[in-house]
């Protein structure tokens, strides 16, 4: 999990950058669009560790992207470096707090609609998945030919 924002920054600079805002297909994410969402979800995944931390049984709310959630190509990032800076800068955030918790917190469970079992060990194994399942679409939508692309809708 710590080695996250070095694997995604590596990767996306072997990107041409012609290729990074490239809509592959209809409904298709763009690679920037990915780095984007992986930056945008950062500072709420911690913040849910942080009330882990400081409430007794935090219930939480679903984050489920629509439509209209989908990171615009000219989202709040200048570009790919900015937004990989930003996934960096709380991952480390992140990290650090996970380092300070004694095993009391890794034990808490929370309340979430989409889990049975809803753990900080849960959101950062989720974390860790969600962030590869992401570099995977990328690294799909750079060198898959159109008809092997893996259609998501």
């Amino acid at each position: 999990m710590a080695l996250s924002p070095k694997i995604l920054r590596d990767f996306v600079s072997a990107i041409p950058k012609a290729k990074l805002h490239t809509i592959r297909k209809p409904g298709f994410w763009t690679i920037f669009q990915h780095v984007a969402h992986l930056a945008d979800v950062q500072p709420m995944i911690h913040a849910r560790l942080v009330r882990f931390r400081d409430e007794e049984s935090p219930t939480f709310v679903p984050f489920i992207p629509s439509d209209d959630d989908v990171p615009e190509v000219e989202s709040s990032f200048a570009g790919i470096e900015e937004a990989c800076d930003a996934f960096d800068a709380v991952r480390r955030k992140t990290l650090d707090l996970a380092r300070e918790m004694p095993e009391s917190y890794w034990q808490k469970r929370g309340t979430h609609p989409e889990f049975e079992v809803y753990t900080p060990l849960n959101q950062l194994r989720h974390l860790l998945m969600h962030d590869h399942w992401h570099m995977y679409r990328i690294e799909e939508l750079w060198l898959t030919r159109d008809q092997f692309l893996t259609d998501l809708q």
